[in-house]
């Protein structure tokens, strides 16, 4: 109906001035009235102008005051002529709200004396003006910009845009739309009719309908790109579906003292149930206790009483060099049958730590590490193999700096200089794992292990421009932004 209206009335008159009015004249619904304007405009059947008139309306508590009157003159009234009422009566009269309301707004007009327990009319009379002002904006009219000032400082009323339109023939009016075909049928072409018959032009810049489809979040993506170059550099990856791990492995067996801080539960998640293991290699832990208190192969250890308890507790593991020191002993065992193999693991998986969360710490992230086990490896070896393993990442200027880990030495942070902050930013740690760790699990004495971890979330941020961590893993993390995420490569 609104179609038919709009260009019958055209086909008329040169112009329809408003959309508004000629709704109303009508009897149309204006949405729908919108609605068609822009489609007949699409197709150029008509011309259309944005109309846009401000106007005011009144908000929820506006409206009840237009309908029983504005605090102050609801307070005015239930003030008696004579004598006054108790504060506390009046109150309850009007409720709090609107008592409070009232108080501030009639006593700024100089309505009632609110001195002592009784409220007192000063004047005989008032005018509940604001109800007026509000009465003549619901109906329409015209409001002095001071009256409108004041309701809206009171948050009676609220400004509201109206959209419209004006509109004329366009290029291609027609009194009725053309109905074009869509597609040549099968019977159009038995009976000839597809010579009559008008076709819709092709619109060849058109987009198809989205592919639905799953998309690989850029972790994912940063995370296979780093697992192909650790295969590409002969890497073996290793099982990390324990995320549950006990204390023995995931500190005592690093030679890491059970008196150290991230051993504490502000660091650590550590599990109610279960709370304990029940299952470790009791000759190796027998060795690991002695090199703990009393040392051994060429060292003091910590020198104090080492806790079974402690090393059974149960956590979620902090890093993934627990999967490593079990790979590690494996490795050792199999020694005890086999002559000694070198080995190169690798392993990207996520880690948890009791951190507080900001935009650059999760108390969950992925942990990127890499280690080779061979004879008389040294520390020239790991820094050849850090310049190969960041090299293929496209980072090619590389620095270290001494640093300490419990169970590596000697231990270096590895800093990558980054173009675009043009500064050093720190990419990884590494460093040798200790004598104390490696000999009770019963490895040869000149095997030597290399080794060096980072994180996944950091280098993803830096390729994929996030700021904030938690914009890129976690609840809050936009899946729109997973859609439409650019391809980004290592190394380019």
């Amino acid at each position: 109906m609104a179609e038919e209206a709009i260009l019958g009335y055209l086909a008329k008159n040169e112009e329809i001035g408003d959309s508004g009015d000629f709704a109303s004249k009508h009897g149309l619904n204006h949405d729908e009235v919108v609605n068609v304007i822009k489609s007949l405009h699409g197709f150029r059947y008509v011309e259309a102008q944005d109309i846009k008139r401000e106007s005011w309306v009144l908000t929820n508590e506006g409206k009840l005051y237009a309908d029983t009157g504005s605090p102050e003159a609801q307070l005015f009234l239930a003030i008696p002529p004579e004598g006054g009422i108790p504060r506390e009566e009046l109150q309850i009269k009007l409720g709090p709200l609107l008592f409070k309301i009232g108080c501030a707004q009639a006593a700024k007009n100089r309505w009632v004396d609110m001195g002592g327990q009784q409220v007192t009319r000063r004047v005989q009379h008032v005018d509940d003006r604001v109800k007026d002002l509000l009465l003549k904006i619901k109906e329409g009219q015209v409001v002095d910009q001071d009256d409108i000032k004041v309701l809206k400082a009171r948050k009676l009323i609220v400004p509201q845009t109206w959209n419209g339109y004006s509109l004329k023939k366009g290029p291609d009016y027609a009194p009725q739309r053309k109905k074009f075909a869509a597609d040549l049928t099968r019977e159009m072409l038995q009976s000839g009719d597809w010579k009559n018959v008008e076709f819709k032009e092709y619109n060849f810049n058109a987009k198809g309908q989205p592919i639905e489809a799953g998309h690989l979040h850029p972790l994912n993506k940063v995370r296979h790109q780093l697992r192909m170059i650790f295969l590409q550099m002969g890497f073996e990856e290793m099982p990390t579906d324990r995320y549950v791990e006990s204390s023995f492995w995931n500190f005592d067996a690093l030679f890491q003292p059970q008196q150290h801080p991230a051993r504490d539960s502000h660091d650590t998640f550590y599990l109610k149930v279960p709370s304990t293991t029940k299952e470790l290699p009791e000759d190796y832990v027998e060795r690991v206790k002695c090199v703990h208190e009393s040392g051994g192969y060429g060292s003091r250890g910590y020198e104090y009483d080492w806790s079974r308890e402690e090393a059974n507790k149960n956590l979620l593991r902090t890093h993934t060099t627990a999967v490593s020191a079990r790979m590690l002993y494996n490795l050792a065992q199999d020694t005890l049958k086999k002559p000694f193999t070198p080995k190169r693991y690798f392993s990207i998986d996520r880690v948890f730590r009791n951190e507080a969360v900001d935009r650059t710490h999760l108390a969950e992230f992925h942990q990127i590490e890499g280690l080779i086990c061979d004879r008389g490896l040294t520390l020239g070896d790991l820094i050849g193999v850090l310049h190969d393993f960041f090299s293929r990442l496209g980072m090619s200027k590389l620095r270290f700096k001494p640093a300490y880990n419990p169970y590596t030495e000697p231990s270096m942070e590895i800093f990558s200089y980054h173009e675009g902050f043009g500064k050093w930013v720190e990419v990884g740690n590494s460093g040798m794992f200790r004598p104390e760790m490696l000999l009770p699990m019963g490895l040869p004495e000149d095997v030597r292990v290399i080794a060096w971890g980072l994180s996944l979330e950091r280098p993803t941020m830096i390729m994929y421009g996030y700021n904030n961590i938690r914009d890129l893993f976690g609840h809050k993390v936009d899946l729109g932004l997973i859609k439409t995420n650019p391809i980004c490569r290592l190394g380019l």
